[in-house]
């Protein structure tokens, strides 16, 4: 399990934090990405409003696409990725959230896109949003700038879980377990198949999975765990 940490968002945090994701994809021994906030304020606050402000239509290309790339390198990474979320998820923040496979929350997180606020549009990965909480309550959310608390984003599908006070952590460490105990190479695919069914067409998608089921087999995994069920099995 790795851990990277994040924060209200710059040019600078931006670029090490991609660095940072797409050095750690090259690992094969990286078995779930934990990315997490520096403290329960936040999880990533938004874009850094000071840097936006000074932006032109130029350097705000520029800008966004380095956002972008962050939030590609959080989507694509080959092993699963949790967002903890304790506290503010906003903007961009939430952008790259629902770039991650998991959402874990604090009872106390608040999430939106409230750029029109500020007079910009939520962009890149906030098309996200309407595949995970709807298309009406994510008009909502775009249009109007509204934050979510905790247990609405849950019963919308924002979150994942919303943890207890103080648990946060114990239920971060306790689901990437559960996910770092598993088949390593069963999870890449995992992952790996989960996107290309929202992006192939149905067909496409079907005989992606065909294949990806026989390449299953060279890895060992089936065997190994399969006679990990069977040993249990006797046991009991």
């Amino acid at each position: 399990m790795c851990d990277v940490p994040m924060m209200f968002i710059d040019t600078s945090h931006i670029v090490a934090a991609t660095e940072a994701m797409n050095q750690l994809a090259t690992d094969p021994a990286v078995r779930v990405l934990v990315l997490r906030g520096p403290d329960d304020r936040a999880f990533v606050g938004g874009a850094d409003i000071n840097e936006m402000a000074a932006l032109t239509p130029a350097t705000a290309e520029v800008f966004i696409t380095g956002l972008k790339n962050l939030c590609e390198a959080a989507r694509l990474f080959p092993a699963p990725v949790i967002a903890r979320l304790g506290g503010w998820c906003l903007g961009g923040g939430l952008e790259l959230a629902m770039a991650c496979d998991l959402r874990l929350a604090s009872h106390d997180a608040q999430l939106g896109m409230p750029e029109v606020k500020v007079g910009i549009p939520s962009v890149i990965h906030a098309s996200l949003l309407s595949r995970l909480v709807g298309e009406a309550q994510a008009t909502w959310m775009l249009l109007t700038g509204d934050t979510l608390d905790a247990t609405t984003a849950l019963r919308h599908g924002l979150v994942h879980r919303v943890s207890a006070p103080g648990e946060l952590d114990a239920d971060v460490q306790r689901t990437a377990g559960q996910i770092a105990g598993l088949g390593p190479q069963v999870m890449r695919q995992q992952k790996l198949l989960m996107r290309q069914w929202t992006e192939l067409p149905f067909e496409d998608a079907l005989d992606a999975s065909v294949k990806a089921f026989g390449r299953a087999f060279t890895t060992g995994e089936p065997q190994r765990y399969m006679q990990h069920f069977f040993d249990r099995k006797r046991a009991g």
